[in-house]
């Protein structure tokens, strides 16, 4: 058992419990926790620094305006669903279209069909706190429903694929593509059973894959290739995710971003408490990397220049990454 342990920690693992105590306990301000927990004020942080996000349709703060659903939604035939405060994908419900027979009938991403009772009472559940990383009360959000870009057609079953970035100090260290599954009900959750593809930090390039902690190369419903897709606008992603540093005030981030196929990149949430999956999916630990971060860290480089630190010092054949 130790010399597992010896040679996990070689290939630079951050373990569960060392991540708590050393990079999110020491580096996260519980006082900053809510500006990513709230997703109504993570959106609100964002757009005044001047960042993408979906655009949001509306907010049900309480049972009482759970009634305006309707009204929030006239206009829209697509639309997601989210809880403020919820984390893994819980609570989040995706309508991609409208009954051509019955307007108070929507779409799901799953294709099955549900009324707006349904919904509303979703939202009062949501509302009543059902899915909170708290359990109280909470919000339901309203907002733009992502159509991904055609780049990632064939690797994702039904629902929205997004880049998860990991941010120490200000710097991307490690990224991966997080692919919905029929097992995921086209959620990008690897716990729920999607696929999360290691990214080549210098390229963009996705490399092979890994599905409920096993390695793959083929995405487990469509058989399309996993490794080899270049993220589109990947310099613009990395800029993006450095300057998440700065909104938060969080040393150590996890930022997802999914790409529109008509406005780009746009930044979806962000996590104090980001898993370490994303190890597996690059087939490497990112603990040679946070160190190499301290190592050479500048205070006054810009967001620009850590994305570009991560390009260079991340880059396949390092001796800082095995990716």
């Amino acid at each position: 058992m130790f010399s597992i342990a010896k040679k996990l920690r070689a290939k630079g693992l951050l373990g569960l419990n060392e991540r708590n105590s050393e990079y999110i306990m020491r580096l996260n301000p519980r006082h900053f926790y809510p500006r990513v927990d709230d997703k109504v004020l993570t959106k609100k942080l964002a757009l005044e620094a001047g960042m993408a996000v979906p655009d949001l349709y509306g907010v049900i703060r309480s049972q009482r305006e759970v009634r305006q659903f309707a009204d929030i939604v006239a206009e829209q035939d697509s639309f997601v669903v989210k809880p403020a405060q919820g984390s893994g994908g819980d609570g989040i419900i995706v309508v991609t279209g409208r009954s051509k027979r019955k307007r108070d009938s929507f779409r799901l991403a799953n294709g099955l069909l549900v009324s707006q009772d349904e919904i509303e009472h979703h939202i009062s559940n949501t509302v009543g706190g059902q899915y909170s990383l708290s359990g109280n009360p909470d919000a339901a959000l309203i907002e733009y429903c992502v159509k991904f870009d055609p780049v990632f057609e064939d690797v994702s079953y039904q629902g929205v694929p997004d880049v998860r970035i990991i941010v120490y100090r200000g710097y991307p260290t490690m990224a991966m593509v997080r692919l919905p599954t029929r097992a995921s009900d086209g959620k990008a959750n690897l716990h729920q059973g999607a696929v999360g593809a290691g990214v080549n930090m210098a390229s963009g390039a996705t490399l092979s894959g890994v599905h409920h902690n096993s390695i793959v190369e083929d995405h487990p419903d469509t058989g399309a290739l996993i490794a080899g897709l270049i993220i589109p606008q990947w310099d613009f992603i990395l800029q993006s995710a450095a300057r998440c540093y700065e909104v938060t005030g969080l040393g150590y981030l996890g930022v997802d971003m999914v790409i529109d196929r008509n406005c780009g990149p746009l930044i979806l949430e962000m996590n104090a408490r980001p898993g370490l999956n994303i190890q597996i999916a690059n087939s490497t630990g990112i603990l040679h990397r946070l160190n190499r971060v301290d190592e050479l860290f500048d205070a006054a480089a810009t967001p620009d220049e850590r994305a570009a630190f991560a390009k260079r010092e991340f880059a396949p054949g390092t001796d800082r990454a095995t990716n």
